[in-house]
């Protein structure tokens, strides 16, 4: 067998680009199978304003890829039990990929990797254009085209089939719960654990609507004692980025879309404590002395009759920060077990 990572574009500052450099050698040392990449080449490192990927660039990059894999097609290099891993589900070249196996007769696999689509209210898609016929066929055309749909949580899987209730997709045999690839975390993180830290406050997340950076924003006005830091505001690079995790005693979420979350994960990692909403994934992910009631930051109204009770907690982790250190420990390893390693996808994929 042979393994074809259909890769997502690399952007430098997100886990993309570690993902590139990574997951090839991590599934061939767990399957001890063939790994090749299927790339779309340069890829544009300006993104979209808000956006994960640059709108116009991911098409491009898309396209290139779709043209190799019809030349491996055409060269007659794809075999039976050839297993194609999309990193990014939403994917359409998918469809063409399906189309080409089965007419040419070539019984392949198929597993894609979904991070957001229409269906997610929150996400680009699901704001600008909805559930609207063109965008949800093509959700569940390219579902039913992978024999393996990968989630990183269940929050995330039962959007996913709410969403499609109507559609009559293969829910039972192709929704897979699994930890995504990124074992590399730990080791890569390691040099950032120890370091001194400082009253540092971190919101790691995109500048969008759904990720509420206003609610952020006015935090700062009300606790000018500890700096509040807009990682993306920043420009930094990744070493910049990690540095910053490293010295941050806290890292701040009120997102209103979160199908996994990284960033938290990688703040955790360093002994930064995460303070996040009891909804989204974080609800399955997060253990109880992290979570703060989802009410609290529903939205930014709701948020300022709740502000003192978010100032309240803010100052309870900050001003004790050593007291939380063993149960953040217990945390980061619940988080690295279960939703950021890559075991359970590896496995999947043997077992073609």
């Amino acid at each position: 067998m042979t393994i074809h990572i259909v890769d997502i574009e690399a952007v430098d500052t997100r886990y993309t680009a570690q993902w590139k450099e990574h997951l090839p050698k991590q599934l061939k040392r767990a399957t001890n199978e063939e790994v090749l990449v299927i790339s779309g080449g340069e890829t544009p490192q300006a993104t979209t304003p808000g956006a994960f990927l640059n709108f116009g660039g991911t098409n491009v990059y898309k396209s290139k890829q779709l043209e190799q894999i019809g030349e491996l097609f055409c060269k007659g290099k794809i075999s039976d039990g050839d297993y194609f891993l999309y990193t990014d589900a939403w994917n359409p070249t998918v469809i063409q990929l399906r189309y080409m196996a089965e007419l040419l007769g070539v019984d392949i696999y198929i597993g894609g990797m979904w991070h957001a689509g229409s269906y997610d209210p929150q996400d680009f898609l699901g704001r600008l254009i909805g559930d609207k016929p063109w965008v949800r066929l093509a959700e569940a055309s390219m579902y039913e085209c992978y024999d393996h749909n990968f989630f990183a949580t269940e929050f995330h899987i039962d959007m996913f089939e709410d969403a499609f209730a109507s559609a009559e997709l293969d829910f039972e045999r192709k929704s897979v719960r699994v930890g995504w690839p990124m074992e590399y975390l730990c080791t890569s993180l390691e040099q950032y654990r120890h370091m001194e830290k400082r009253d540092v406050i971190l919101f790691p997340h995109r500048i969008a609507p759904e990720k509420q950076v206003d609610i952020f924003n006015d935090l700062r006005q009300s606790l000018p004692q500890y700096d509040f830091i807009v990682c993306q505001e920043q420009q930094l690079t990744k070493n910049e980025y990690h540095n910053l995790l490293g010295e941050a005693k806290m890292v701040f979420s009120a997102n209103l879309q979160e199908t996994l979350g990284i960033s938290w994960y990688e703040g955790a990692v360093v002994d930064a404590i995460p303070m996040v909403p009891d909804r989204l994934s974080y609800s399955e992910m997060a253990t109880d002395t992290f979570k703060y009631p989802s009410e609290w930051t529903k939205d930014f109204q709701t948020y300022l009759l709740h502000k003192q009770d978010v100032i309240d907690k803010i100052i309870e982790y900050m001003e004790n920060y050593d007291d939380y250190l063993p149960a953040l420990q217990k945390q980061t390893n619940k988080l690295k077990k279960n939703f950021f390693s890559g075991k359970d996808l590896y496995e999947e994929i043997k077992g073609e």
